[in-house]
C-alpha cells in the first residue's frame, strides 16, 4: 500500500511512519522542511516539499491507496484570537485542502484516517462517553467538529473515513508524559487542579497498532476512540507516574496558577473526558497496555535495558582511537530483531536513518550532504542538542564489515571518548544485534559526578528509545526466545 501522510515528523507521525515501513508499505510524507524531515524520518520516507502548494499537493495524493492526516499545531499554549486562527487553519483548512486533492486526482485513495481528539466531547465530568456521544461546546470541541465535518466531505468521494479521536499519547519522545515526568523525577509531581478530570490515555504503540489496523479493516469507519480501555483521574496519573519513578507526587499546581498561565487555553488540562475505545472494543482489537501502570512501566522503567559498567580496560587491540583516547565506561545493549540480517544491516548501514533512532528532543540534523556513502574512514558531521545545548558532532567510520560490524567514534563532539561498535549476527530469520560503547566524559571528578547523575540515566533514555525505534520498524522478540548473541571480547584482531 502507497501511503500519505502529513504531520509525518511529530511525536505520533515518526512512530507511525516506522510501523507502516515495518508492515511493508511504501510511505510518502507532506513536510515543511526536506533536510529537516529527512534527518527525523530517514531514507526510507519519500519527501514532498508543502512548498508547493496545492498543485504538489494534489500530484502527492494521486495514485495513494490511503491518506493520513495528523498535522495540527500543538494546542497546548495561551489561546490569543491569532494562536486560535492557527490552530483552525492548520487542522481544518488542510484538512479541507487534502479532500480537494483527493477529489481532484485521477486514482482516488480508498480510505483517509483523518485525526481528531478526544476534546470533542468537550469537559464531561464523570460521565462515560463513546464513539456515539455528542459533541461538546467549548473552543476545544467546535474546532474538533469542524476539523471532522472538513475530513466528512471525503465520504461523498467514496472514501472510507476513520476520525481518530486521539486521548492523551503516553509515549518516551514528547507527548503529555514528557512535560509531566520531568518534574517528577524532581519529586515536583501532582494533580493539575481538583484532579478529578478523566484522562484518557492510551500508549503510543497501542495507538500506532489501531492506527495501522482502522487502514486495513473496513469495519473501521467514522468516529473511533484513540484511547485506552482504563481512562483514570489525574490524580491518580499523577500519583501512577510517582511511584513508578519512586518520587513523591503531592505538589499540586492550583487550577488558578494555571488559569493565569495559560488563560482559556488551561481548559485543556482542568477539563476531561471519560472516553472509551468502543469501537476498537467491539472490533476485538487487543490492546497490549490495559492499564496506566503496565504503560508507564515500559516507557519509564527500562532505562536499565543497556547496561553501563566501568570499562576496566576494555577495548579494541586494533583501534588506534582507543590507544589514544581511553574509554571510562562500557555501555551495552542486546536487542533480537525480527527481520533478517540483510534487512536489518541495510537500515543500518545508511547514515540518513540515524535520526530515526534518535528522540527528537535531541534535534539531530545531518549536516554532510546526502546520500551518504558509507564505508571505512567516511565522515559525518551532524548537530545534536543536549538539554537546551546546541553542538556539533563528527564522527568517522573506524571499521567497516558488511553483515557482521561496523565502529563509528567521535572525532569532534561533547565525549573525551566514544567509540561505538554495532554487532549483527544471523539467528534463523531474526537478528541479534549488539550496541557496545566504549566512552569517557571530560571534566575529571566533576565529570564523574555529572556522569552518575545526567549521562548515564539520559544514555538509557536514548537507547531505550532506540531499542523501540527498532521495534516499531521491525518487531523485536524476546532475546531468551533468540538466544543472546556471543558475547564479544574485549580485544578484536586487528
Amino acid at each position: 500500500m502507497r501511503v500519505f501522510i502529513t504531520g509525518a515528523t511529530g511525536f505520533i507521525g515518526r512512530h507511525l511512519v516506522l510501523r507502516l515501513l515495518r508492515e511493508g508499505h511504501s510511505v510518502r510524507a507532506w513536510v515543511r522542511s526536506v533536510s529537516a524531515a529527512r534527518s527525523r524520518l530517514g531514507a526510507e520516507v519519500e519527501l514532498v516539499d508543502a512548498g508547493g502548494g496545492a498543485s504538489a499537493l494534489a500530484a502527492a495524493v494521486d495514485g495513494c491507496d490511503a491518506v493520513i492526516n495528523l498535522a495540527g499545531e500543538p494546542i497546548i499554549g495561551r489561546w490569543t484570537e491569532d494562536r486560535k486562527r492557527r490552530l483552525v487553519s492548520s487542522r481544518v483548512d488542510l484538512t479541507r485542502d487534502l479532500v480537494a486533492a483527493i477529489r481532484g486526482a485521477e486514482r482516488r485513495p480508498s480510505v483517509m484516517l483523518s485525526a481528531s481528539a478526544v476534546g470533542f466531547y468537550g469537559d464531561r465530568g464523570s460521565e462515560t462517553l463513546d464513539e456515539r456521544s455528542a459533541a461538546g461546546d467549548d473552543f476545544l470541541a467546535e474546532l474538533c467538529v469542524r476539523w471532522e465535518d472538513a475530513a466528512r466531505e471525503v465520504e461523498a468521494l467514496d472514501v472510507r473515513l476513520v476520525r481518530l479521536r486521539i486521548g492523551i499519547v503516553l509515549g518516551r519522545d514528547g507527548g503529555a508524559l514528557e512535560a509531566m515526568v520531568k518534574p517528577a523525577r524532581l519529586g515536583l509531581g501532582g494533580p493539575m487542579g481538583s484532579g478529578e478530570q478523566y484522562i484518557p490515555w492510551i500508549h503510543v504503540d497501542d495507538l500506532v497498532e489501531l492506527a495501522v489496523a482502522a487502514l486495513g479493516d473496513e469495519r473501521y469507519a467514522g468516529a473511533v476512540n484513540g484511547v485506552g480501555p482504563d481512562p483514570v483521574m489525574n490524580k491518580e496519573l499523577a500519583a501512577t507516574i510517582g511511584q513508578v519513578l519512586g518520587r513523591p507526587s503531592f505538589l499540586r499546581v492550583p487550577a488558578f496558577a494555571l488559569k493565569l498561565g495559560l488563560g482559556e487555553a488551561a481548559a485543556a488540562l482542568l477539563g476531561g473526558q471519560r472516553a472509551l475505545p468502543g469501537v476498537a472494543q467491539e472490533n476485538g482489537f487487543a490492546f497490549r497496555f490495559t492499564t496506566l501502570e503496565a504503560a508507564l512501566r515500559d516507557l519509564l522503567c527500562d532505562d536499565d535495558a543497556a547496561s553501563i559498567e566501568r570499562a576496566d580496560g576494555a577495548g579494541d587491540a586494533g583501534s588506534d582511537y582507543l590507544k589514544r583516547r581511553k574509554p571510562t565506561y562500557c555501555l551495552r545493549q542486546t536487542v533480537a530483531i525480527d527481520a533478517p540480517l540483510a534487512e536489518v544491516f541495510d537500515f543500518f548501514r545508511r547514515a540518513e536513518n540515524l535520526g530515526v533512532m534518535t528522540p527528537s528532543s535531541m534535534v539531530f540534523d545531518i549536516k554532510t550532504p546526502t546520500p551518504i556513502a558509507v564505508e571505512e574512514g567516511t565522515t559525518i558531521d551532524y548537530t545534536i542538542r543536549l538539554g537546551p545545548v546546541p553542538m556539533g558532532w563528527r564522527t568517522n567510520i573506524e571499521r567497516w564489515e558488511p553483515g557482521a560490524r561496523f565502529v563509528d567514534v567521535q572525532v569532534r563532539g561533547p565525549y573525551r571518548a566514544w567509540w561505538h561498535e554495532h554487532r549483527f549476527a544471523a539467528a534463523g530469520g531474526r537478528t541479534l544485534m549488539e550496541d557496545r560503547v566504549l566512552y569517557a566524559v571530560p571534566f575529571g571528578w566533576l565529570g564523574r559526578l555529572v556522569h552518575r547523575w545526567i549521562v548515564a540515566p539520559m544514555l538509557g533514555r536514548i537507547f531505550a528509545f532506540r531499542r523501540q525505534a527498532i521495534g516499531l520498524r521491525f518487531g523485536v522478540a524476546d532475546l531468551a526466545d533468540v538466544g543472546r548473541v556471543v558475547p564479544m571480547r574485549d580485544a578484536a584482531p586487528a
